[in-house]
């Protein structure tokens, strides 16, 4: 049973509350380009499992993603937390390719989007780096991950994962 709101003892602004949507499991449905940057439109489709628990009194959350990709198996985390200060969210990536853990993307969301904002390094080329999520309901959400490397004049979507409550 996904954990609510309710249950968190710590006074939180509204900003706070923005993931709240998507505490406990979900199965995954992930579309990624095999390559980036390159105009390609091969895309490679697999699923996944995602659980997501609350930190911090709800100021936080983390989540463990797993999966196998042909005969290879991934696992990632990704750690969100929101500053008190700022008011925005920061989401941290770390997984089984590399073992770091990856400069945070920062941002909130606007209505029902959240857009989050950060740099990444591809294939030696540092790129701006977007996160979308779209929390549709209470048992789907979407989450979009795009490259920039115009001055973020442009942007390629290269991974869309689509939740659905388990």
């Amino acid at each position: 049973m996904p954990l609510r709101p309710e249950d968190f003892p710590v006074d939180r602004p509204e900003g706070a509350r923005a993931f709240d949507f998507l505490f406990g499991r979900w199965r995954v449905h992930n579309r990624r380009l095999w390559r980036r940057l390159i105009g390609s439109n091969d895309w490679e489709e697999f699923g996944a499992s995602l659980e997501v628990k609350p930190i911090l009194g709800g100021l936080g959350n983390l989540d463990q993603y797993r999966t196998v990709i042909g005969d290879r198996y991934f696992e990632s985390v990704s750690l969100r937390l929101f500053s008190l200060t700022t008011e925005r969210w920061r989401i941290y990536w770390a997984d089984t390719k590399s073992g770091d853990l990856l400069p945070a993307v920062v941002g909130g969301f606007d209505g029902k989007v959240g857009t989050f904002l950060g740099e990444a390094n591809h294939e030696g080329t540092i790129v701006k780096v977007r996160f979308l999520w779209h929390p549709i309901d209470d048992h789907s959400a979407r989450w979009e991950q795009a490259y920039s490397t115009d001055k973020e004049e442009t942007w390629e979507t290269n991974w869309v994962m689509e939740f659905e409550r388990d």
